[in-house]
């Protein structure tokens, strides 16, 4: 049963991604009234849900929360300094720094070991949280196209680029063994589990990496390589990623069938420069290969 301290730590980690999600146009003028200093720190208040939920189970450490108080800072002050000797937005190596580090300490799971166990997924959204203040409100990265306000148009290029990609995957992955077709029990209960799942993962998976990946990775990227180079290089840096998913060694089905997924969720980002729009089809290849092919 979950305490009202996680309950107070979830409404906080979630307060601000879910502000910057529905207000991204206005994210950018957050605090620019306040010193330097201030918004520099302001960031640092990540580390409170670190607190609530560690102290809650009895597993609080203060090197913990000195890493959740600390990092969210100098993810800020770097991407404040990349928006000022990058006025051009070509990216520096301050973004791509700060992109590796918080890609990896998801991936890797570094920080995980600082939670309860089932309550790890604190850990991502709060560096989520940290890449959002840093890249659209201190970097103030322009193009990356987060706004959870889904438009129609949102919806259609989402749509159009899964029916493009399911051709190609399930083929592939019932040939590889990847994918195995089985059936899902139309009932009432089993509609109201698909929705809450399609929900659950467009919040809470699709739309975090579709920001990492295409609105923050790929944007920058495109300003490097062109947006070709960015898509493939993109696509092939979102399928490593899944090198570890559902293996305990280097899972290539996963990396090649990601890799490929990748290009689509980059071409629909990029048609409006829109993570919804890539977030729908990832949320849609998602849900299908749980329910269907899983």
């Amino acid at each position: 049963m979950i305490g009202p301290e996680v309950a107070i730590a979830a409404l906080l980690t979630l307060a601000f991604y879910l502000y910057a999600a529905f207000t991204a146009r206005s994210l950018g003028r957050l605090g620019e009234r306040w010193p330097v200093g201030l918004r520099l720190g302001a960031p640092g208040l990540l580390c409170i849900p670190y607190a609530l939920v560690a102290s809650s189970a009895e597993i609080f450490r203060w090197e913990w929360l000195t890493l959740y108080a600390v990092l969210p800072i100098a993810v800020a002050a770097l991407l404040w300094q990349a928006g000022r000797v990058d006025a051009a937005g070509q990216g520096s190596w301050r973004d791509f720094l700060v992109l590796i580090v918080l890609g990896l300490a998801v991936d890797l799971r570094w920080f995980e070991a600082a939670w309860p166990a089932r309550l790890a997924v604190f850990n991502k959204m709060l560096l989520l949280d940290a890449g959002i203040y840093g890249f659209l409100v201190m970097r103030r990265l322009d193009g990356v196209g987060l706004d959870l306000r889904v438009r129609w148009r949102d919806a259609k290029v989402g749509l159009r680029e899964w029916i493009y990609f399911v051709p190609i995957a399930v083929p592939l992955g019932l040939w590889l063994g990847f994918l195995h077709l089985h059936g899902f029990h139309a009932s009432w209960m089993g509609l109201l589990k698909l929705a809450a799942g399609a929900a659950f993962t467009f919040f809470f998976i699709a739309v975090p990496e579709e920001l990492f990946f295409r609105g923050w990775l790929q944007n920058l990227l495109e300003r490097r390589v062109g947006r070709s180079g960015a898509l493939v290089l993109t696509s092939v840096l979102f399928g490593l990623s899944h090198f570890n998913k559902r293996a305990l060694h280097f899972n290539w089905r996963y990396v090649l069938l990601a890799t490929v997924a990748g290009i689509f969720y980059g071409r629909a980002w990029r048609e409006e420069r829109r993570v919804e729009a890539s977030a729908v089809a990832h949320t849609l290849v998602d849900t299908v290969w749980s329910f269907w092919l899983r």
